[in-house]
């Protein structure tokens, strides 16, 4: 094999980046595969803009199937973003034998299974790992590095929108919305940034880590999904006050032969590693059964660092080229997806009140918590000034979920409670 040629379905910000690892890392991606790397075809939507790249004439193309159909294009790398067009172009590419490197978590997270099973079909490569969380190297590390082991449980921040706006506004006592602005004028937002607030681009991701951590086909729908635009910073400064810190975090956990994935804001106690984890930054914390503990940390975005996850797949494709292995890595999950009940979901929780600030209010609150079997680890009472209200902050015992939302639905039925303001997962203590 005198040289592997790369077509590139995008030249954004990954895109680029991808470009400059290949040509500034030639010789070493050269010593590891025993031959030269080279950009064959980029697909562009507009040939002339001037870009920052040193790219050779006839290049760049407007034309997906230039990439898709070029014989002479080895290995298809998709970073152009996308669901169902960008599938299309990936099943033609896989029908064509090319193999396929992606950063597509929404892609993944959909269609995952599907493509995979066409790769196998093919026999190609299909590989993803700067799909989950830019540079850092959890997907390889669970089919690789953990591959012996029993993972347990997988919780982490993998959206580094949220990250850097839930530190900011912890860290500088700022609303929701002026950190919002500042991340979308800084870079770290898009305009519309409803996927990383709404928590749908971690829950992607969590249901791509869930089904290789557990081998079971872990969908979307199977993640219960909260965001943070409803983060005020009254919960903020409380979280403070009782030692914890609020991060969106993604949580798999397994029991026996059920499973729990869900991503929402949640308290973390401040000794936790994932509550060191600031600004654009992600970090994922998995249990193993012989392995015990294990965090990655890392940028979890950027042109680079995500560049060089996308070539480190590139890497590891080439050499099954060489060894003439492709479409042998891609494994079927082992077992039924089966889900927990919300009586098997056990967690504490943080919840903050306005109720009427009258003799026996505290009381009927307790009551309620009793019948349902939910105990108190920590309460705080505050007037809320000039209203007659008082704030009531709690943070539950270990309970069940049920047992939990059967509780507030009888709080909120309440007289003397006018609202229930906050409430959120709490992790860590006993």
């Amino acid at each position: 094999m005198e040289s592997i040629s790369v077509g590139l379905l995008g030249l954004g910000t990954v895109g680029s980046g991808v470009v400059k690892v290949i040509q500034d890392h030639q010789d070493k991606l050269a010593h590891q595969i025993g031959c030269p790397v080279y950009v064959k075809k980029a697909l562009v939507l507009d040939v002339n803009k001037e870009r920052n790249l040193d790219l050779e004439s006839g290049i760049l193309t407007a034309n997906p199937y230039d990439v898709i159909q070029d014989p002479e294009i080895d290995i298809v790398v998709e970073v152009m973003g996308g669901i169902e067009s960008t599938k299309e172009y990936l099943v033609e590419a896989l029908k064509q034998k090319k193999h396929i490197v992606t950063a597509n978590k929404d892609l993944m997270a959909v269609h995952g299974p599907e493509l995979l099973a066409l790769a196998s079909e093919n026999q190609c490569d299909l590989f993803y790992e700067a799909s989950v969380a830019g540079g850092i190297p959890i997907l390889r590390s669970l089919v690789d590095g953990l591959s012996s082991d029993r993972i347990t449980k997988m919780m982490g921040i993998v959206n580094g929108t949220t990250n850097y706006i839930l530190t900011k506004m912890s860290k500088q006592g700022l609303s929701f919305d002026d950190v919002l602005a500042e991340a979308q004028r800084l870079g770290f937002a898009e305009a519309d940034p409803s996927s990383d607030v709404d928590g749908i681009d971690a829950a992607r991701k969590m249901a791509i880590l869930s089904t290789l951590g557990f081998s079971m086909n872990v969908g979307l729908g199977d993640v219960k999904v909260s965001g943070i635009r409803q983060v005020a910073e009254e919960d903020l400064r409380y979280c403070d006050q009782l030692g914890y810190t609020m991060k969106l975090i993604g949580y798999a956990h397994r029991q026996g032969e059920k499973i729990e994935v869900s991503v929402e804001p949640t308290l973390l106690e401040n000794s936790h590693p994932l509550s060191a984890v600031n600004d654009e930054y992600n970090a994922v914390y998995v249990y193993g059964e012989a392995v015990g503990e294990t965090m990655f940390y890392g940028p979890g975005a950027g042109s680079l660092p995500t560049a060089t996850a996308v070539v480190s797949d590139l890497v590891a494709i080439m050499k099954n080229m060489r060894l003439g292995v492709n479409g042998k890595s891609a494994v079927i999950p082992q077992f039924p997806k089966k889900l927990k009940d919300h009586s098997e979901i056990i967690s504490k929780y943080f919840l903050r009140l306005h109720v009427e600030d009258e003799v026996g209010v505290l009381a009927n609150i307790t009551s309620i918590f009793s019948k349902h079997g939910v105990g108190f680890e920590k309460i705080m009472q505050n007037p809320v000034h000039e209203q007659r209200l008082a704030e009531v902050v709690l943070v539950t015992h270990q309970a069940s979920l049920e047992a939990y939302e059967n509780t507030l639905v009888e709080l909120r039925d309440l007289g003397p409670i006018r609202e229930v303001k906050s409430s959120y997962r709490v992790e860590g203590g006993k």
